[in-house]
């Protein structure tokens, strides 16, 4: 037991460093206190920092992320914005200043072996506030039903959730300090949207922690001279020096020698790194990927813990948070380098007939994926798929008309990332190592596109394979944005569209295995004359589960003004030459584009109109040479009095119109069309989905046992009853009601089972109202004469 003096003085300091902390606002003050806190940590043994990290930890916190309140004895309970450090560093770009915050910070630092030294000897828990969880969470743990099983879905929270005087979220040290560092530019993007007024935030019940919305400062934020130095950057800085000293890549096996057999493990192997490193990536993904997503679990995963997503109730349909681009491609391209830096070898290379779903590139056998906890780590792609996916299409399907593409273009460079894995080297975190040790370089040394990697060969098709929906299905979800959001900035949108062609045509191989894999997608019995595509058909049904799993909710109908349609990417259409196939569609973006650079400058013209001779040239090759025809119309403005949205129209193959086209989704949820009434369609629509859910036609029976269907019916035996019994019109009248309502309960039956709903939208037709209009009308004028004539 420590003594009492020694007790007394460790409080008082720790209070009068956290009132210095909470004072510090200028650079000589703020490199004061950082010298501060290093002084008291090394003059104390970690048996005495209960103090320091229950009163000045908090504090720090609130500072180094921009929030401080002299009154707040933690971060939870600050309710004034006041200037942080992150903030004055990005102000005054001042690298001293951010080196010397960084080196309190290091993961080498005093700081943090204090933290970890606390944490062995368990001296302090904090409450995490339930409210700075991910949207998801936060309902899910204040549903009694789904409470249980978040713990077991959100890896990152098992064993954290405890029942207080509510259910609360308690952590360590590092924990506490990792889960703010993650909530920090998530909070700072929802503040960027609120400002900007791009996009709804869905309101909450507000909390003290609302004003940790206003950060000033956060990398990407605001606009930065392109001269400024990278090192000053300090929160990518420090999120890069965790994400290395943390989170391992090279040779993961090396750190789980014995996950996924019986053997115990040997003295010198530290279990705690790979989990460290797992609650990291996990944290991370949640935070920043996942978020605000309506089904941040895999759909067999959740059903197996009773869990049915997708949250639509709690969770808004609307794009990822923005501002996060940037955190979110630096941890992509961090985490794929254990795919690069693991050796592209024969040993990453999955054989024929073993499926992507259930196993890693190098591990030995497969698994189900409830037991995904005891497979052997060799890659963390497998922690980003599923997440990434949704999170690109999010971002695509939920781009607000009307507003800018900064967002989405961001999000593009992350998805052009991570379609190249090959392309990554150690020498693209290069500014952040010269940043880590200190070091600026003189200049950056252009690389041609050989040159950053080895490119693609062979022994990629494991990752391809694995990843093929980023590769078919994204990229027609993709030119469906493109088409949508055209007219906004008819070049950037080419160039990116010519981007993404240009990756999946740049190498022979990968064009290759990409149509040999549709083949193999679409063909219902192959041939003994293909062999390759016999062998990638085993693929197939894990393929289809993916595509039916990172989809769930998701669908083009639901998005306002989406070019796309429901359901109508489920047989991956890329390669197809039909009318909603990828071959049709990008030739009319191609006519469209066209059309719409006729409007640019024209010192900018003869750029833009090179730009779609190469995107020409681009899907020719991708589709085997198809010549794409010359554009149909004349861009001359013969006819100004034409609307400028209807001669941009799109078009659907064979120069149809697109409101002639068959809709392909659900007819009751489509967009109102021009023979509609729209206040009476949604007014029907609302009583259609109401008439649904309460006669429970949403979800079909499926009937397994014929026992159950004949005992699930009512029979009445005629041949029993008595006529004589029979007393009269009451008894007669009850035995016809009961022959309606089993007459009806029959008619239900087979409409769940063949999934018939009702749907009464066929009444807010312009005709069917003028036909109804016009018979009331001949009925009252009918009564009036009648009325007249007597």
């Amino acid at each position: 037991m420590l003594p009492h003096s020694y007790t007394v003085d460790s409080l008082s300091q720790s209070q009068d460093l956290a009132s210095n902390i909470l004072a510090a606002s200028t650079p000589s003050a703020i490199s004061a206190a950082c010298s501060s806190v290093e002084s008291f940590l090394h003059s104390h043994t970690p048996d005495q920092y209960r103090h320091f990290f229950s009163i000045t930890f908090p504090s720090l916190i609130c500072k180094i992320f921009g929030f401080g309140d002299a009154t707040a004895p933690s971060p939870a309970q600050s309710s004034s914005p006041q200037n942080g450090w992150i903030d004055v560093i990005t102000a005054t770009n001042d690298s001293d200043l951010s080196g010397r915050v960084f080196s309190l910070l290091s993961p080498s630092g005093i700081l943090m072996s204090s933290i970890f030294a606390v944490d062995k000897l368990s001296l302090v828990k904090y409450v995490f506030p339930t409210e700075r969880l991910p949207e998801y969470a936060r309902f899910m743990l204040s549903s009694e039903k789904d409470r249980t099983a978040l713990s077991n879905l959100c890896p990152f929270l098992k064993g954290k959730i405890e029942e207080g005087a509510s259910y609360e979220v308690r952590l360590n040290v590092f924990e506490y300090y990792m889960f703010w560092l993650s909530y920090y530019p998530v909070c700072r993007g929802n503040n960027e949207s609120s400002s900007m007024n791009m996009i709804p935030i869905p309101k909450k019940k507000m909390s003290r922690l609302e004003s940790w919305t206003r950060i000033k400062g956060f990398p990407g934020s605001s606009k930065r001279d392109s001269d400024q130095k990278l090192e000053c950057n300090l929160y990518v800085k420090i999120l890069y020096s965790y994400l290395k000293a943390f989170v391992p890549v090279f040779d993961l096996n090396a750190h789980q020698p014995y996950r996924s057999s019986l053997l115990q493990y040997g003295n010198g192997y530290d279990g705690s790194v790979m989990a460290r490193a797992e609650f990291l990536v996990n944290l991370f993904v949640h935070y920043w990927i996942v978020e605000n997503d309506f089904s941040p679990f895999p759909v067999i995963t959740a059903k197996s813990f009773g869990v049915a997503p997708p949250f639509r109730s709690a969770v808004e349909e609307i794009p990822p948070t923005c501002g996060l681009q940037e955190v979110v491609k630096l941890l992509v391209k961090y985490l794929n380098l254990s795919w690069v830096t693991s050796g592209v070898g024969s040993e990453n290379y999955i054989e024929y007939g073993e499926s992507p779903r259930w196993k890693t590139p190098t591990s030995g056998s497969s698994f189900h994926v409830a037991n995904l906890s005891l497979r052997p780590l060799t890659s963390w792609n497998t922690h980003l798929q599923r997440p990434l996916y949704r999170y690109i299409l999010r971002s695509f399907l939920f781009c607000p008309i009307g507003s800018s593409i900064k967002n989405a273009s961001q999000v593009f460079s992350i998805w052009v990332t991570y379609l190249e894995p090959w392309m990554i080297s150690l020498d693209d975190f290069s500014d952040l190592e010269a940043a880590l040790n200190g070091s600026v370089k003189d200049a950056k040394k252009e690389e041609s596109y050989e040159s950053r990697g080895c490119g693609y060969t062979s022994l990629w098709q494991s990752y391809v394979i694995s990843n093929y929906l980023y590769y078919s299905s994204l990229v027609m979800h993709f030119i469906g944005f493109a088409h949508k959001f055209l007219h906004t900035d008819p070049e950037t949108i080419t160039q990116m569209v010519l981007k993404v062609m240009s990756i999946l045509t740049s190498y022979k191989d990968l064009l290759v295995l990409m149509k040999n894999i549709d083949k193999a997608f679409h063909s219902k019995q192959t041939g003994p004359g293909n062999s390759t595509v016999n062998e990638l058909s085993r693929f197939v049904p894990s393929i289809r589960e993916q595509l039916k799993d990172w989809e769930d909710g998701l669908c083009e109908s639901n998005a306002d003004g989406s070019f796309l349609h429901e359901n109508w990417n489920k047989d991956l259409k890329l390669f197809s030459d039909c009318g909603d196939g990828g071959q049709q569609l990008l030739q009319l973006f191609i006519l469209r584009a066209e059309a719409e650079l006729q409007a640019v400058p024209e010192k900018n013209l003869s750029e833009a109109l090179k730009c779609v001779d190469s995107l020409k040239q681009v899907v020719s090759n991708f589709f085997g040479g198809h010549v794409i025809k010359p554009i149909a119309f004349s861009l001359e403005m013969d006819h100004p009095q034409k609307n400028r949205d209807e001669l941009f129209k799109p078009r659907g193959a064979r120069n149809q119109m697109a409101s002639s086209a068959k809709y392909k989704g659900d007819w009751m949820t489509r967009p109102v069309s021009e023979d509609e009434v729209a206040w009476v369609a949604k007014l029907l629509i609302n009583i259609s989905i109401w008439l649904n859910e309460r006669l429970g036609l949403n979800q079909p029976v499926i009937n397994n046992d014929k026992k159950e269907n004949s005992e699930s019916v009512s029979y009445v035996d005629v041949s029993e009853v008595d006529a004589r019994n029979v007393a009269g019109a009451g008894d007669a009248g009850r035995m016809m009601v009961r022959g309606v309502v089993m007459v009806c309960g029959s008619v239900l039956q087979l409409m769940r089972k063949y999934g018939v709903r009702v749907n009464l939208r066929v009444m807010a037709s312009k005709k069917f109202l003028t036909l109804l209009f016009l018979y009331v009308v001949f009925v009252v004028l009918k009564r009036f004469v009648t009325r007249m004539i007597r």
